[in-house]
């Protein structure tokens, strides 16, 4: 008989502290195991988290949180989307800091905050877009570049969008386009998102490419579309990817764009739209290289795709919820046809007239939110609202609750183009009563009489980078109204769902149907 001494007692205890199913049974000694796992795991993104605040704690910067390594808070930004910038600033105020799309980031939601930023790029702030809409939209692109060349870009595009140009040369072009893109909708169920998309590039690209536009603009609507969804990606590239197409898609316009421009080079006939003001090198200051052209044309492109398709699509939207606001604007624009022959076009004239159309647009804009705000980038250490910025990081002006902020807007959830249209000391009168609106009342210079002049007004952006489209895009807008409303009645079928972040988007399209309004 083997004697049971102290070293086989110590064995026994050794096995029973490896082996806890021999006195614990299998059952519990598995859930002991994953419990220690998760344990483990928790404690391990626990120190990820901790790691990941120690890492971007500075002295000066206001406070927030920065989340996971490499990916910070992005998922969750994309995800929540307007909650997760309430909450933040319900827990940190209207100035934090955060790690989104890709890089540490100060979030702004103070009004006077942003229009400081935006008015103040040249005292170390540049763009601070995703490199994925760099890559794609190209680096001569006008939101990408500053100083002197921004400068120099922005003047080569004001050049071809001038109000003499709008009047002459591109409003009699969009007239033409939207009578014929609009024909014979009636007694049909059409998918008003995608009949937007295709209106605001076709019309870009007839403004761009006059007679050419009908034969490049399959291939270009293609490719431009991968383009678009490949700038809202992560910069991955890998096969599969929205990068790649997007990146392979601007190979491709880019193919599109310089075969038109040799073409155009060895023609003799001369070309009344957008390209030839760019190409014309006797008449316009501005002289830029091919490669600035094809950058220039596909920045026009993209940025006036985005807002005038989608701002159009939302106007039809609430004007199919808002009966008396339809009836307002159908009278607006049946004055308007009183005094023109049927075949007789929309000008200028009749654009000024049109003041409740665009206090519709305003307010399309302002509730549906189209842009939820600009990124720009510090290029040194900055003092910004008594904090320090480190060089590097991005600011977010998040101009989204400022639509919705009730000490500027009166209700600020209801679709009111009449706010509007009310002199200054008219909405004054709604805004008075509180402390802060007061404060804000007194701090900005109130220029004009609507709501249009005053400082919190960033629909457009602000700056010396307010969008130089603005009043041509209004224009396309105005005109696409100006003949749907007087040609159509409309009624919404399959109740289709509505995405309003990241993107004001219908996932299934959003279809309505469509009969004439004479019938």
């Amino acid at each position: 008989m083997v004697a049971q001494g102290p070293i086989y007692m110590c064995v026994c205890e050794h096995l029973l502290l490896l082996s806890p199913s021999l006195y614990l049974g299998a059952p519990m000694a598995l859930f002991m195991e994953i419990l220690g796992g998760v344990v483990l795991v928790l404690c391990f993104c626990s120190v990820l988290l901790k790691w990941n605040e120690v890492r971007y704690r500075r002295k000066g910067l206001p406070s927030g949180t920065m989340g996971w390594p490499v990916f910070g808070e992005t998922t969750e930004f994309l995800k929540q989307g307007p909650n997760f910038m309430k909450n933040k600033r319900a827990r940190y105020g209207s100035f934090f800091k955060s790690h989104i799309l890709g890089c540490p980031t100060i979030v702004s939601m103070d009004p006077e905050i942003n229009r400081y930023i935006l008015m103040n790029e040249s005292k170390g702030l540049v763009p601070g877009y995703p490199q994925s809409m760099l890559d794609i939209l190209g680096k001569r692109n006008i939101a990408a570049v500053h100083g002197s060349t921004h400068k120099y870009m922005r003047g080569a595009l004001l050049s071809i969008i001038s109000p003499t140009l709008i009047r002459d040369q591109l409003l009699p072009k969009i007239d033409e386009f939207m009578r014929t893109h609009l024909s014979h909708w009636d007694n049909k169920v059409i998918n008003i998102q995608d009949k937007t998309k295709e209106m605001a590039f076709l019309s870009s690209l007839k403004q761009i490419a006059g007679m050419e536009s009908s034969s490049i603009s399959q291939p270009f609507m293609t490719e431009f579309f991968k383009l678009v969804l490949g700038t809202l990606s992560l910069p991955i590239d890998l096969p599969g990817t929205n990068y790649r197409r997007g990146l392979q898609a601007r190979k491709s316009i880019i193919s599109i764009l310089s075969q038109l421009l040799e073409e155009r080079k060895t023609s003799q006939n001369a070309h009344v739209d957008m390209l030839g003001c760019l190409m014309n090198r006797d008449g316009n200051r501005y002289k830029l290289s091919d490669e600035e052209i094809i950058d220039l044309i596909i920045t026009i492109m993209y940025s006036g795709y985005e807002t005038v398709s989608t701002t159009s699509m939302m106007a039809v939207k609430y004007l199919h919820d808002h009966p008396k606001v339809l009836e307002e604007i159908r009278k607006e624009h049946f004055a308007i046809r009183e005094r023109k022959k049927p075949e007789d076009p929309i000008d200028c004239n009749d654009l000024k007239s049109m003041r409740f159309t665009r206090a519709v647009i305003f307010e399309t804009s302002r509730l549906a939110t189209i842009v939820n705000g600009v990124l720009r980038k510090t290029t040194h250490d900055m003092e910004l609202n008594g904090y320090l910025i480190p060089k590097g990081w991005r600011i977010y002006v998040y101009t989204r609750e400022i639509n919705y902020d009730p000490f500027l807007y009166h209700d600020p959830l209801a679709f009111n183009p009449w706010r509007w249209l009310v002199c200054k000391t008219t909405y004054t009168y709604f805004l008075f009563l509180t402390q802060k609106a007061c404060k804000l009342m007194s701090n900005r210079k109130m220029q004009g009489n609507s709501l249009e002049s005053q400082s919190h007004f960033l629909i457009f952006g602000g700056g010396t980078r307010q969008c130089p489209g603005k009043e041509l895009g209004i224009a396309e807008i105005s005109t696409f109204l100006h003949y749907f409303v007087t040609r159509y009645r409309w009624e919404e079928v399959g109740g289709d769902k509505l995405m309003k972040f990241p993107r004001v988007v219908a996932p299934n399209g959003l279809h309505i149907r469509v009969s004439s309004y004479t019938n």
